[in-house]
């Protein structure tokens, strides 16, 4: 985890002024983000995502990401990946090694990242949120923080990051939790909504 840390840290140091200077961005509510576990949730447009939302938040709150296996299979870019603590998934079907990761690291107190959508999303499509984010979040009792990033960022346009008020998942049906998954993004929306 420390060298996750130091690596990670070093990374985001020299990621943080190419990207401003690119993708030129305002983030508000970052005082909303609680401290300890917590799973940040955004919508997912574009591999750029992931980047955004972890300067979004900050160091200080660093989310761990799952990444689909295959990207650790690419030379440099998956010793990368696991150095900066991102951990594969097998998207293929339910995979437990993923989920344990994601318990033991909120149980230590980490955030972790998911975006619900489950894959990357066009602007005019329309993706039913995956349950999984509002399943963790109900079984390990933490928030969830929603992070609204536009699904359209173009260089050299400024654009806003938007952290909301975390969001308590209560004991849920089983089948309810789709429901539950629907409301996270359906906040994640409004917060972009608002800065119209």
């Amino acid at each position: 985890m420390k060298k996750h840390s130091l690596f990670y840290s070093f990374a985001f140091m020299l990621v943080y002024p190419f990207i401003h200077l690119l993708y030129p961005h305002k983030v508000t509510g970052r005082e909303l983000i609680p401290d300890g576990a917590a799973i940040v949730c955004a919508p997912h447009s574009s591999y750029l995502d992931p980047v955004l939302v972890s300067l979004a938040v900050g160091k200080k709150h660093r989310p761990y990401y799952m990444a689909k296996k295959e990207l650790f299979s690419v030379p440099l870019l998956g010793a990368f990946l696991k150095y900066i603590g991102i951990f594969p998934v097998d998207r293929s079907g339910g995979d437990v090694e993923s989920i344990r990761k994601s318990m033991r690291l909120l149980k230590s107190g980490c955030k972790v990242g998911i975006f619900p959508e489950g894959q990357r999303v066009a602007d005019d499509d329309a993706v039913a949120a995956k349950t999984g984010a509002v399943r963790l979040a109900e079984k390990m009792k933490t928030p969830i923080v929603p992070v609204y990033v536009p699904r359209v960022k173009k260089p050299l346009r400024r654009f806003k990051i938007v952290i909301g008020e975390p969001i308590t998942v209560e004991r849920t049906a089983a089948e309810d939790y789709a429901a539950e998954a629907e409301r996270v993004m359906h906040v994640i929306y409004a917060l972009g909504e608002s800065e119209k």
